[in-house]
């Protein structure tokens, strides 16, 4: 028998409690069915990102090569390079 959800006031407190308890206590995954959302995008936000005229130069370059807007081949070697980041520093250390 699966623990009772509590309810929530607010998406932050949803947050915290989520990032603290884990969801196999509160829902059966067994029941759970398969949801495809394909109108579903992702919450993006505009930035302004000051770079020099050569970096942005190579940039487009490299786009036109793999024939992508510049844009996305920024947002692909971000996302890279953050996965790169986020396993190397999460990942546990072997000395332990």
């Amino acid at each position: 028998m699966s623990k009772k959800k509590p309810e929530f006031t607010s998406e932050d407190e949803e947050r915290d409690f989520w990032a603290e308890h884990d969801s196999v206590d509160y829902v059966d995954w067994k029941q759970a069915e398969r949801l495809i959302l394909p109108r579903l995008k992702p919450s993006t936000r505009t930035i302004s990102l000051r770079m020099s005229d050569s970096m942005l130069d190579e940039l487009k370059y490299l786009a036109h090569k793999y024939d992508v807007p510049y844009q996305s081949m920024i947002k692909l070697f971000l996302r890279e390079r953050l996965d790169e980041e986020l396993y190397r520093t999460d990942r546990p250390s072997s000395d332990s």
